[in-house]
């Protein structure tokens, strides 16, 4: 290893030569000596030494403080004082100049050594210290994530260029100020403000992540998903010194979730066309072959059809019209459903009246071995609702009540009105073939039918046009089924249906 090269500055030239000579001696090499400022930043831009001893006291008008901050400007050289002065005000100035020790003379040779390999040893690590932050500077502006630094402050104190581009902000700008400033974030489901992830990470002391469909709003009021999370820089263990927060941009991959969740979406509704067309013909044709083979009877056997056959193929012609007429009834009212037209024209009606009058009519309609038994516990039955949506409800329920109780049994038809909380209750009990516990997730989504159903018709629809029909009113509905024991579907809607309160809703 070549000895360490060094320029003494000594106003005095015997003082010079002694400090020359010890250097010499303790393995050193003196590039020159200099008395004065001017000289000693000549000889230091010259000969480059890699340590200058500086006398505080100079001939000329430069001390050695001055010409000390000069040299290290220019040439980034460690300097060590050495000087009889030891006042306050004269260090206060050699502070000032970053200086790598500070002998005051008389000083053995032993000091000397001391101080130089201690200054040396403190320039080096500076000058590691320097290319650490350099290199990690260049990795952090190259990266395509932003990246933000705080202070335990908060305060930013550092801003990359991605940063820069993401949040509007330039570095100038952004420097210095609060990182509520520099980093708005806003919810965008609820539209409201986020907290700054480096005011949870000051307080938790861990790291933290944004919640998903997380917004940063940019210096010029515009918004950006983003995602990101935010790290705490920690001087010693439970101390922090700071905040890093590293965040990017989320708009390429939310349009192409966008796009995937339309192509999906897309796909069902191909898959629903398909199923509603395979369906609908399918119980089109049932009741069209009823009526198709009744005529034919009717007319094969002309005069010799006894009059209890004629009615009987009547009876048939008319059910299948009925079956048809309620089909096409469920497309039209699933079509208006679908298009954002199924409201809620609500009038003042007594709903225990209605609830005879609907049954009187149903089971003229529906003739079945069932009995359906009808309770009201209320005294006060006046309600204000829609009376057609209830017919939806109530019809589509009965009529599975009995279509899906093949081996007989009561319908019960219940009706109670709570005052107190200004709520109707309805509930259909059978005692059919149930609904299996896998199955009742599903059973309010359309031409979704549940497994045990097997050879009973039936399109799927009309549990989802009850649903449609209970949330038009703003109610709600429950099932309670058990496989081979049977179903209780309850109803709750509000006694006084009000539009205000479905805008609000």
């Amino acid at each position: 290893m070549e000895p360490v090269r060094i320029l003494v500055v000594e106003d005095e030239v015997i003082v010079a030569r002694t400090i020359a000579n010890q250097l010499n001696q303790l393995g050193y090499t003196v590039i020159g000596t200099a008395s004065s400022g001017q000289v000693a930043i000549t000889k230091a831009l010259e000969g480059k030494p890699e340590l200058v001893l500086m006398d505080v006291i100079l001939k000329g008008e430069m001390d050695g403080i001055t010409a000390a901050s000069q040299i290290r400007e220019q040439l980034d050289i460690p300097v060590i004082f050495l000087t009889a002065y030891g006042d306050d005000n004269t260090v206060q100035r050699a502070k000032t100049t970053q200086p790598f020790g500070y002998i005051i003379k008389p000083f053995t040779p032993k000091d000397l050594r001391i101080a130089i390999e201690i200054g040396l040893l403190k320039h080096q690590l500076e000058q590691d210290l320097r290319e650490n932050r350099d290199r990690l500077a260049t990795l952090l502006n190259s990266m395509s994530d932003a990246v933000i630094a705080t202070n335990e402050q908060g305060i930013v104190t550092f801003i990359n260029p991605a940063a820069e581009s993401l949040t509007g902000w330039k570095q100038a700008d952004a420097l210095g100020k609060d990182i509520s400033r520099i980093l708005q974030l806003v919810d965008e489901v609820t539209e409201t403000s986020v907290e700054n992830p480096v005011t949870r990470v000051l307080r938790e002391q861990q790291v933290v992540y944004l919640n998903d469909f997380t917004s940063l709003i940019t210096k010029n009021g515009s918004r950006v998903p983003i995602g990101d999370s935010a790290s705490p820089i920690m001087r010693h263990p439970g101390q922090i010194n700071g905040v890093v927060v590293v965040f990017w941009d989320l708009s390429e991959r939310r349009q192409t979730q966008l796009l995937e969740q339309a192509l999906l979406k897309e796909q069902e509704v191909n898959q629903l066309k398909s199923l509603f067309i395979s369906t609908v013909s399918h119980e089109f044709r049932n009741p069209l072959s009823v009526i198709q083979s009744s005529v034919e009877l009717i007319e094969l056997q002309g005069e010799n059809l006894t009059t209890d056959k004629r009615n009987t193929y009547l009876n048939r012609i008319s059910s299948a019209v009925q079956s048809m007429k309620q089909l096409m009834e469920d497309v039209l009212f699933m079509g208006k459903s679908d298009a954002g037209k199924l409201e809620c024209h609500a009038h003042p009606l007594n709903l225990k009246e209605f609830c005879r009058e609907l049954l009187a009519e149903f089971t003229m309609i529906h003739p079945t071995s069932a009995e359906i038994i009808f309770s009201c516990e209320s005294d006060r039955t006046d309600a204000f609702m829609d009376e057609q949506l209830l017919r939806y409800i109530f019809t589509n329920l009965l009529n599975n009540a009995i279509k899906y109780s093949p081996n007989g049994g009561n319908v019960l038809f219940q009706l109670t009105c709570d005052l107190i909380h200004q709520l109707a209750i309805f509930c259909v009990q059978d005692q059919g073939i149930g609904i299996p516990e896998a199955d009742q997730a599903r059973i309010f989504e359309s031409f979704y039918r549940a497994s045990n159903v097997q050879s009973i018709p039936g399109t799927g629809l009309g549990l989802v046009i009850v649903k449609k029909c209970v949330e038009a009113h703003q109610g709600q509905i429950s099932i309670h089924s058990q496989a081979g024991v049977g179903s209780t579907f309850t109803v709750i809607l509000p006694i006084n249906y009000s539009s205000n309160a479905a805008d609000e809703a």
